[in-house]
């Protein structure tokens, strides 16, 4: 989450999380959580999830930290579903996309939400992603990789549980973001040009 092809240099790569959990009943998404602010400034999934995850999307992120651990969000029949979390302390992204597919008595409905682009930059303050996976190209300022998630720092508020792997950066870039996840939660949320389709067959992000 690069135009051209040009070989990656030291702390550049590709991120990859595989999907780790089968979709479930489709539901629909609580576009409210994207305001729930936690203590500490930190955000997450308090809330049960829906029973599907949605796309994220977008051409660039850029952030001044990073930090990520798995835990499992739940859904409200019990059903747990492994993510990696991946905190973002001051995230600003050159445009935004979420969509998810509900399944309705008139047809599959695309739920659709977009922001950015030509209106301006999208920006949010501690910007959590529960994601089954992340796929982009990315260029890390500082990494730090199997660090106990406990210890976790360069995110305020964002940490797991002791024992348990995680990973943090400082300054991130990430071209060509592309996720599915089950939550996204933001403080100061700042959506310009924020466009809201519900649409029979509509099309997703990607």
């Amino acid at each position: 989450m690069a135009t051209g092809k040009s070989t990656p240099g030291p702390g550049e790569g590709r991120v990859h999380w595989k999907r780790s959990a089968a979709v479930a009943v489709p539901a629909v998404i609580a576009v409210g959580a994207l305001a729930t602010v936690m203590a500490q400034g930190a955000l997450a999934a308090s809330f049960a999830v829906s029973g599907t995850s949605f796309q994220v999307s977008s051409s660039k992120l850029s952030s001044k930290g990073l930090a990520s651990f798995v835990q499992t969000d739940r859904s409200v029949d019990g059903k747990g579903h492994p993510v990696a979390l991946l905190g973002i302390g001051e995230a600003t992204l050159t445009d935004i996309c979420q969509a998810a597919e509900v399944d309705t008595p008139l047809g599959t409905v695309v739920f659709k939400l977009t922001a950015g682009g030509p209106a301006g930059e999208v920006t949010a303050s501690s910007l959590v992603i529960d994601g089954e996976d992340l796929d982009g190209d990315a260029t890390f300022g500082t990494a730090q990789i199997g660090r106990d998630a406990s210890t976790l720092d360069q995110v305020d508020g964002v940490a797991g549980e002791p024992g348990k792997f995680g990973l943090q950066a400082g300054n991130i870039e990430v071209v060509g973001v592309k996720s599915h996840a089950w939550s996204a939660t933001g403080g100061n949320f700042r959506l310009k040009g924020m466009k809201l389709d519900v649409s029979l067959d509509g099309g997703k992000c990607f």
